[in-house]
């Protein structure tokens, strides 16, 4: 029977004693937290170690969870300090390798597949091209679709900070996408633009 619980609810419960809840939340979110990890690092094995890194510290910081919190803001910050903590430890790893992770294009047409495909690379390797601090804004505002309140909560600014902040970075990652595009001879400029409206 699947459990009609709010995250707040179950955060609650696992707070004052029945962790049993916590794998309720880990069937929610353990994939939200794998793809924010996977955009940010490009590496899938430290994705998934610092997902069970985020749930062993949720777990063992459970007391500190306040009864007005909300769940996924409070969850994002053990992400950040988690991956800040993993940085530090292997900040020497060369991580975004030229292929990337592979997320499957799809397509009614192989060529229109490739197509897709092709974008969806450049797209990814503008997003790492930028500076962390605002890949990890447009990962959060457009990826994981935060709210821009629980954004500035957990950025610590207020709203139209955050509302700034995602404008500028949108244009950074337009400039460096239309910059990749144009190394690549055989790409439309058109389509460039339009694949950017996906972030």
């Amino acid at each position: 029977m699947r459990n009609t619980l709010t995250d707040e609810a179950l955060m609650l419960s696992v707070r004052d004693g029945d962790v049993g809840q916590l794998g309720v939340l880990f069937e929610r979110y353990h994939g939200m937290l794998f793809d924010f990890f996977c955009r940010m690092l490009g590496n899938r094995t430290a994705a998934d170690d610092l997902v069970q890194d985020v749930f062993f510290r949720i777990l063992k910081y459970r007391k500190t969870y306040r009864d007005d919190s909300h769940f996924t803001t409070w969850m994002f910050h053990i992400a950040r300090n988690a991956r800040f903590d993993h940085f530090k430890k292997h900040r020497a790893e060369v991580l975004f390798p030229e292929e990337g992770f592979d997320i499957p294009g799809r397509g009614p047409f192989p060529s229109q597949q490739f197509e897709k495909e092709q974008e969806t690379v450049m797209l990814k390797r503008a997003m790492q091209k930028l500076p962390d601090e605002k890949r990890e804004l447009l990962i959060l505002a457009r990826y994981q679709e935060l709210k821009y309140e629980q954004i500035a909560d957990l950025l610590g600014v207020d709203v139209g900070t955050v509302k700034v902040r995602v404008h500028r970075a949108v244009k950074e990652l337009r400039e460096i996408f239309l910059k990749l595009s144009g190394e690549k001879a055989s790409c439309n400029v058109k389509k460039s633009e339009t694949s950017l409206r996906i972030i």
